[in-house]
């Protein structure tokens, strides 16, 4: 990695002050100095009930499950709020998706099988789950609702009752355009799709969500920064992060190519990082000995970062999920943040070989989503009224904290 690149200058920071240990670290709230401070003034402008109505109108579109009209509308939806927030330059990366006959949901790809190995052999000892991590004490049930009639609400069960179809695929994103350094950036993804007969109000209505009010503020007129952002509403994750895959498969090559040359523009920017948020506001505790999840948000509830150990930008991964630590540590309002080395099933994952790649999080994917944490996981309580505003508050933690790292990473100031 270069040595003036803006990871290096953040871990250095984080260096210099002390690096917290794993699961350690609080959400400070520091006398607010929004006048010399533009990262400050920047995460003030997130707002709660803002947060709420983008994920409520998310929900208007049922699970939004790929291959359907209600995906497409959403698709549609996404793009219209960008363009309100002043993100004009909205385009859309178009893909097929055809899997087997009969295979309509995630499709077997090679880590997934890994993980599916390691789940069924977690269910047997009780010890070990995806992702790498150990599972200890008790374990809820898994899995994704495919029965239509577990749907009490006539009207949802009505809106998701269009079946997915294979064919063409789309997703939308817009960028905020560096004014120094335009030709490098970041990419802050979230997945637009869900499944389950629900609302996916938080799998990933949450997430979206995060990108879509960090596009918001970034794209405020006198926001400006040196580096540009991508902000991206993957579709197709839970068929197997086919969206995500879509994007390198069709833009990794075109990394920080001018053009047309000498104009100054970078249709692809050189890619410096990718930060993915995938379920992002239900941290409830370990399942009870029956299965059951206490129904409010635990007080030591945390935002986790994760980076995969095993990919081949490890380090540099590493890297970025402590300047999001750091981040979160001096600009988070509610909950703190933990880093974790086992990040998996996300749209981060086609990145983690290729650049710094990290997924904002719940709870852990293997250890604790895996092992049952969040009960509405592709359930027909994955719907809007279930959360409460302990709940969206969670989501807005991990919101400052990735704007947070972004306008530092990106070297965001006001214009006066």
């Amino acid at each position: 990695m270069r040595a003036n690149s803006p990871i290096v200058a953040a871990w250095s920071l984080v260096a210099i002050l002390g690096t917290p240990a794993f699961g350690q670290g609080g959400a400070n709230t520091p006398p607010a100095d929004t006048a010399n401070d533009p990262i400050r003034a920047m995460v003030s402008r997130l707002e709660l009930e803002k947060y709420k109505a983008t994920v409520k109108g998310l929900t208007q579109f049922g699970d939004r499950r790929q291959g359907t009209e209600r995906n497409r509308k959403a698709v549609d939806w996404i793009e219209a709020q960008l363009k309100s927030y002043g993100c004009t330059n909205t385009e859309r990366i178009k893909y097929e998706y055809n899997p087997p006959a009969g295979q309509g949901q995630r499709p077997a790809q090679p880590q997934d099988s890994a993980a599916i190995a390691a789940r069924r052999a977690a269910a047997a000892r009780n010890t070990q789950g995806s992702g790498g991590s150990r599972l200890r004490g008790n374990r809820g049930r898994t899995g994704v609702n495919n029965d239509s009639l577990a749907q009490r609400d006539l009207r949802l069960r009505a809106l998701n009752a269009e079946p997915t179809k294979p064919g063409p695929r789309e997703e939308v994103y817009c960028t905020k355009v560096g004014t120094t350094r335009p030709g490098e950036m970041y990419i802050v993804g979230g997945h637009m799709d869900g499944h389950g007969w629900g609302e996916a109000a938080n799998d990933d209505g949450s997430g979206t969500a995060i990108v879509m009010e960090l596009a918001r503020i970034f794209s405020s007129p006198d926001v400006q920064t040196e580096r540009s952002i991508r902000f991206i509403l993957w579709n197709n994750e839970e068929t197997g992060l086919n969206g995500a895959r879509a994007y390198v498969e069709q833009r990794q090559a075109l990394q920080g190519q001018e053009s047309p040359a000498g104009s100054g523009k970078y249709p692809e920017p050189k890619w410096l990082g990718m930060i993915q948020h995938d379920m992002m506001m239900f941290d409830h505790g370990m399942p009870r000995a029956d299965g059951t999840v206490s129904p409010e948000q635990r007080p030591e509830a945390d935002v986790n970062i994760e980076f995969q150990s095993n990919s081949k930008m490890s380090e540099a991964s590493q890297k970025l999920a402590w300047a999001l630590h750091a981040a979160n540590d001096k600009y988070a309002t509610d909950y703190p943040a933990q880093v974790g080395p086992h990040m998996t099933n996300t749209d981060s994952g086609p990145f983690q070989d290729i650049v710094a790649a990290v997924s904002l999080r719940e709870n852990e994917r293997g250890r604790e989503i895996g092992a049952g944490w969040d009960p509405h996981w592709h359930q027909v309580t994955d719907v809007y009224a279930t959360f409460s505003d302990k709940d969206f508050r969670l989501g807005m933690n991990a919101a400052q904290t990735t704007l947070a790292a972004l306008g530092q990473l990106t070297g965001a100031t006001l214009k006066k």
